[in-house]
């Protein structure tokens, strides 16, 4: 966003090693300290942050082996400082399918799992094995699985509160020779990367490339086609585009219950959430026979559906362009969602059109919005 003030100190780890001894060293002198990414999902104070940053530069890309994955899948094992959008164009061209739709994401490889990136129908959850972690107090990095972190919307156990580093995740994609070929038939040399092919999740990008939902296209084709419909809406970083100076949508869309959702107009987008059917109970006839009881059916679990923060934003009388009088920071031209900087906006600008945002939607409609940037020294 360009906001913000300095770090106190800053410190760069470019290795593996580099990035434990750091954190370690951080610890031990107990004092408040911020491990930063790429920065594009955070918001700091206008005066800086109070204290140490550590940047995350570490790279590395490498096949990790893996007997229990079948022929058509591979394991990787990529650096928390690599580049999201980097490592999806290296996944692309060598032919590697399941985070194309992942495209043009801004941040680092190591911020991925903590808010479980999603676009366009895919989801980190999709192909995340695991991460390689070391736990704020632990000496020694360990290994947690995708089931571990408790991936959900934009959420997970890091977000929630467990303190520590990332250090590489591992993903497992799906080879170009296991990918549909152009005429429907399995590709077989792996080098033939136009043959990667993957199902098109999302409407809008079904009705942007001509296709039927669920339609396979090449990996490339996708990847080309969401980077434009990002870059359509400025979520695509462009120096000259005052759009694309924010951090990327800047509130989540809220998940509310079904009862609620009707309460709001008929033209509201709403989109189903899990499944809220009850379990089954199950008892055997021994069980029966030795005495036990059939327990009473579960009452269905309420239904949760998720609603757009764009609209409501808009519709709660916050267009396109919006700015306050005398703030640098802006609402988007293209996009409702994104706080934007218009070229002179500080941290207190963005921080005043985000309350002015969450108080105008609570107002209209009762739902108090959540940012998704990491706020420091700022409050909404």
């Amino acid at each position: 966003m360009r906001v913000g003030g300095p770090a106190e100190r800053l410190l760069t780890a470019t290795t593996r090693d580099e990035l434990i001894a750091h954190a370690r060293e951080l610890r031990r002198e107990g004092e408040p300290w911020l491990l930063l990414g790429g920065g594009s999902n955070t918001v700091v104070h206008d005066d800086g942050f109070p204290g140490p940053v550590l940047l995350v530069r570490t790279r590395g890309i490498a096949e990790v082996p893996d007997p229990d994955l079948p022929a058509s899948q591979l394991r990787i094992r990529v650096a928390a400082g690599e580049d999201w959008d980097g490592l999806v164009e290296t996944a692309v061209s060598r032919g590697w399918a399941g985070i194309e739709a992942l495209s043009g994401i801004p941040g680092l490889a190591g911020a991925a799992p903590v808010q479980n990136i999603g676009a366009y129908g895919q989801e980190l959850s999709d192909v995340l094995h695991s991460i390689e972690f070391l736990d704020a107090g632990s000496a020694t990095p360990r290994t947690l699985s995708a089931a571990e972190l408790e991936l959900g919307y934009r959420d997970s156990v890091i977000k929630q509160g467990l303190e520590g580093v990332v250090l590489s995740i591992d993903l497992v994609l799906t080879r170009a020779g296991a990918s549909r070929g152009r005429h429907g038939a399995a590709a077989s040399d792996p080098a033939d990367t136009a043959a990667a092919e993957a199902p098109v999740r999302y409407g809008q990008l079904a009705t942007a490339l001509g296709v039927e939902l669920g339609a396979h296209v090449p990996i490339r084709v996708l990847r080309d086609s969401v980077l434009r419909l990002r870059a359509a809406k400025g979520m695509v970083l462009n120096e000259a585009d005052h759009d694309s100076w924010s951090s990327g949508s800047f509130f989540t869309n809220p998940i509310v219950t079904e009862r609620f959702a009707r309460t709001l107009p008929e033209n509201a987008p709403r989109f189903p959430v899990g499944d809220a059917e009850p379990e089954d109970t199950v008892v055997s006839l021994e069980d029966l026979a030795a005495g036990a009881s059939i327990a009473p059916q579960q009452a269905a679990p309420e239904r949760m559906v998720k609603l757009s923060a764009a609209w409501l934003i808009e519709h709660a009388g916050v267009p396109r362009g919006f700015r306050l009088p005398g703030s640098g920071a802006a609402i988007s031209s293209k996009h409702t969602l994104a706080i934007t900087n218009r070229g002179a906006a500080t941290a207190a600008d963005v921080a005043e059109l985000g309350r002015f945002i969450v108080q105008r939607v609570q107002q209209e409609f009762g739902i108090i919005l959540v940012p998704e940037p990491n706020l420091y020294g700022l409050e909404l």
